[in-house]
């Protein structure tokens, strides 16, 4: 499989930014993931990767990197990794979602700005699968893909100091969930009682970079008991295979 042309910068002393095309795309996203496979067969050790949409920092945390040393070697690492093809297992999570005016405290306010009834926006939002792109800016952070046209909508104008942990939003052309709490200015339009990042767990985010998340609307009564469920430990995501 023949992979898309990149560039490769210098970025600090100890990493480079490799980019891809400049655009959002779940192909150019797996080219990417394979890409990542291949180089982690070299079984260099040091070395960290991050995904962000089209792009991947590559961070050395051994020493200085020679830049023209580390080009010529990702540039060798996509040549072995276009002659060879990766399998690799995707799936789908269904994430709960509470859109009662508790949490959704600017769903009503969005809904009018969009054009739609609070229950459309909703409808809408649970309807489509958001591709993960990412994961960064806080541990757990989702950088969700495929938001329809129709729930596009600036971020707020003025951020809010404290964002609750779990609080659902949406930005410009994307969606996503506050894994804890922080400042933001995303339109918040529910909230999701899982955990979507824990420290103490050996896997401390459960969703890859290349996975699917759908979100299902529930009530207030089933958000208060899925958020027991987590707190004791026996809360399980629902999640399918995509490419069994």
């Amino acid at each position: 499989m023949k992979s898309y042309p990149i560039s490769i910068k210098p970025f600090g002393e100890r990493a480079v930014l490799v980019e891809w095309p400049e655009k959002v795309s779940e192909s150019i996203l797996a080219d990417i993931l394979d890409f990542m496979d291949a180089f982690k067969e070299l079984e260099i050790p040091g070395w960290e990767m991050s995904v962000a949409y089209n792009s991947l920092t590559m961070v050395y945390n051994k020493d200085h990197i020679d830049f023209e040393e580390t080009k010529n070697m990702i540039l060798e690492c996509q040549e072995k990794q276009a002659k060879s093809k990766t399998e690799r297992v995707q799936h789908l999570w269904t994430l709960p979602v509470c859109y009662d005016l508790e949490f959704g405290m600017d769903i009503e306010e969005t809904a009018k700005t969009l054009g739609l009834s609070v229950e459309e926006l909703i409808k809408q939002h649970t309807s489509h699968q958001y591709v993960v792109y990412g994961i960064g800016f806080l541990p757990g952070f989702m950088y969700l893909g495929g938001l329809p046209p129709s729930l596009e909508i600036p971020r707020r104008a003025e951020p809010r100091l404290k964002v609750q942990k779990g609080s659902v939003g949406l930005a410009s052309k994307q969606t996503g969930i506050y894994p804890q709490d922080s400042p933001g200015g995303w339109n918040i339009i529910g909230n999701c009682p899982v955990d979507l990042f824990d420290p103490d767990k050996e896997d401390p985010c459960f969703v890859k970079v290349g996975d699917k998340i759908q979100f299902e609307s529930i009530s207030k009564a089933e958000y208060e008991l899925h958020k027991i469920e987590g707190e004791v430990g026996i809360y399980e995501p629902e999640k399918v295979v995509l490419n069994a």
